[in-house]
């Protein structure tokens, strides 16, 4: 059995991550989406379907075109698990903050010689 990509996979990649920024707002078709980019067809081929391992898009037929849908509630693992990264810095810049409110006052209240 294959193990199943996962969302951070797909989004280690800044092609994968304007791929989805690309078809986020609006279904593009591969050949489309292929288009933007400055690589092969087959390579763009290879990030979408690592996309639509890790369930980020869709693929529908259409015709002859292949249309890829974004799916992006995956993303939401991600946005979990960076909060608490960004919990954990807002508390040290609020103690750096405090302190340096700290370091003011106390050089203030000193006499100058």
């Amino acid at each position: 059995m294959k193990a199943r990509r996962d969302v951070y996979q797909a989004i280690a990649d800044p092609t994968r991550r304007a791929i989805i920024n690309m078809i986020a707002n609006e279904p593009h078709n591969v050949n489309s989406i292929a288009e933007k980019f400055d690589m092969t067809r087959q390579a763009i081929s290879l990030h979408i379907k690592i996309l639509t391992d890790c369930g980020l898009i869709a693929i529908q037929q259409q015709g002859r075109d292949r249309i890829c849908k974004a799916h992006l509630e995956q993303l939401s693992e991600v946005a979990v698990w960076v909060e608490q990264y960004r919990q954990h810095y807002e508390r040290k810049l609020d103690s750096l903050e405090n302190y340096l409110e700290k370091l003011k006052k106390e050089r203030h209240g000193k006499p100058k010689k």
